[in-house]
C-alpha cells in the first residue's frame, strides 16, 4: 500500500514538473511539441509503409529462379503477383518480357523501379524539416525569453538582479532543451528510416540484375 502511494506520489510530482517545465516556456514549448507529435506521426505512417514495401529478396528470387528454370514464368509471374511488396513488382514487369531482348526486359524493369522509388522516399524530407525546425523554434524561444529576462530585471534591485537573471536565463533555455530532444529524436528516427529504404531500393537494383540475367540464360537455353 505504501509502494502504490509512493509511485501515485512520484508520477504526480513529475507531471507537475513537466507541465512547469512546459509552461516556463511559454508558447514555443507547445509550438515545439506539436511540430515533434507531427514529426513522430509521419515516422509511424513511413515505418508501416516501408515494412509492408520490403520483403525476403533472397527467397522470392529462389522462387522466381525456380518456375523459370522449369520454363513455367507464369507461375513465376503468379509469384509476385500475390506480394504489394515492390520488389517483386519490379521484377514482375521483367517476367512479363520474358520472350523480348535483355534491353527491352531492362527497360521495362528500370521504368518500373522510377514509378516504385518515390513510394519508398515519400515524406522522408519531412522528418528533416520537423527536426530542423523544432531546433530553430527553440532558439528563437529562448531569445525571446533572454529578451523578457533582461527587460524584467532593468528596473529590479541592484541585489536582486543576478538571482532573476540566471532564473530568466534558465527558464529560456527549456525551448532549446525541447527543441534538441525533439530534433535529436526525430533525426535518429529519420536515419533508421532511410537506411532501410536503401535497402529496399538496392534490393529492387541487385534482384532486376539477376532476373534479367536468368531471363537471357534461360532463353539461351532453350
Amino acid at each position: 500500500m505504501e509502494n502504490e502511494i509512493a509511485q501515485v506520489a512520484t508520477d504526480k510530482s513529475f507531471l507537475q514538473s513537466l507541465a512547469l517545465f512546459m509552461d516556463e516556456g511559454g508558447i514555443f514549448m507547445w509550438i515545439i511539441f506539436v511540430v515533434w507529435a507531427l514529426g513522430i506521426a509521419v515516422a509511424v505512417e513511413r515505418l508501416k509503409s516501408l515494412i509492408s514495401y520490403d520483403l525476403d529478396g533472397n527467397k522470392l528470387m529462389g522462387l522466381i529462379k525456380k518456375n523459370v528454370l522449369s520454363n513455367n514464368v507464369k507461375e513465376a509471374i503468379q509469384v509476385c503477383s500475390n506480394s504489394n511488396a515492390l520488389l517483386p513488382q519490379v521484377l514482375r514487369s521483367g517476367l512479363k518480357r520474358a520472350n523480348q531482348d535483355k534491353d527491352q526486359i531492362r527497360d521495362a524493369i528500370d521504368a518500373t523501379i522510377m514509378e516504385m522509388a518515390p513510394k519508398v522516399e515519400k515524406r522522408m524530407n519531412y522528418l528533416s524539416l520537423a527536426a530542423n525546425v523544432s531546433t530553430l523554434i527553440g532558439l528563437l524561444g529562448t531569445i525571446q525569453g533572454l529578451i523578457e529576462s533582461f527587460a524584467a530585471v532593468a528596473g529590479a534591485d541592484p541585489s536582486m538582479k543576478a538571482k532573476l537573471l540566471a532564473l530568466g536565463i534558465s527558464k529560456a533555455m527549456n525551448t532549446t532543451a525541447l527543441g534538441l530532444i525533439s530534433a535529436i529524436s526525430i533525426l535518429v528516427i529519420h536515419s533508421f528510416l532511410t537506411s532501410k529504404g536503401e535497402k529496399i531500393l538496392n534490393d529492387m537494383e541487385q534482384y532486376s540484375i539477376k532476373i534479367v540475367d536468368l531471363l537471357g540464360t534461360q532463353k539461351k537455353a532453350s
